[in-house]
């Protein structure tokens, strides 16, 4: 398959959508004719052959408006091939591995949902953006990220790599999947 793809995010502070596109544009590389779009902006997933969908994790727990738009199309994601990426630890220095439970789970819910690759990877965190609630939660001394500087720990060079490996298995034929 080499078809009409979409990579669908979620994003709360902009790190998600710059990977999003930077996805997109590796996909394109290997071939595919690519749509990046926020999920407010893709309604339908009408004209698409597979869909990539990229989301980050707070508290443990996908952003209530990705899990939401998930759950409106699941019909169409059921019907064709799709992949997941997801963002949760802010550091490298946190636990990918254990973070990357967090899918996990989400996928365990969302049984439904199955994608042909799904990765965690480490995001960017500037609290310079945050709003005021996300904000209010650095102050508390039990936080992760109470103290913790700006900083941007994505691993281009894997999410790339996933990107590679998410066009290969896009372009598997079904069987094989």
């Amino acid at each position: 398959m080499n078809g009409k793809l979409l990579v669908a995010y979620v994003t709360r502070y902009g790190s998600t959508a710059e990977v999003a596109e930077a996805v997109g544009a590796r996909l394109r590389e290997r071939g595919f004719d690519v749509d990046v779009k926020p999920v407010k902006q893709a309604s339908s997933l009408d004209g698409y052959d597979a869909v990539v969908f990229s989301t980050p994790f707070y508290l443990g727990a996908m952003l209530k408006e990705g899990r939401a738009w998930l759950e409106s199309q699941r019909a169409a994601l059921e019907a064709r091939p799709n992949a997941i990426f997801a963002f949760g630890p802010t550091s490298a220095a946190d636990d990918l591995a254990e973070t990357a439970k967090q899918l996990d789970k989400t996928l365990v819910e969302l049984s439904w949902l199955r994608p042909v690759t799904a990765r965690m990877f480490v995001g960017a965190y500037d609290p310079a953006k945050l709003r005021f609630a996300d904000r209010l939660l650095t102050k508390l001394p039990a936080s992760p990220l109470h103290g913790l500087g700006a900083h941007d720990d994505r691993d281009w060079r894997a999410i790339g790599e996933w990107a590679d490996e998410t066009a290969e298995a896009l372009k598997a034929p079904a069987a094989a999947r």
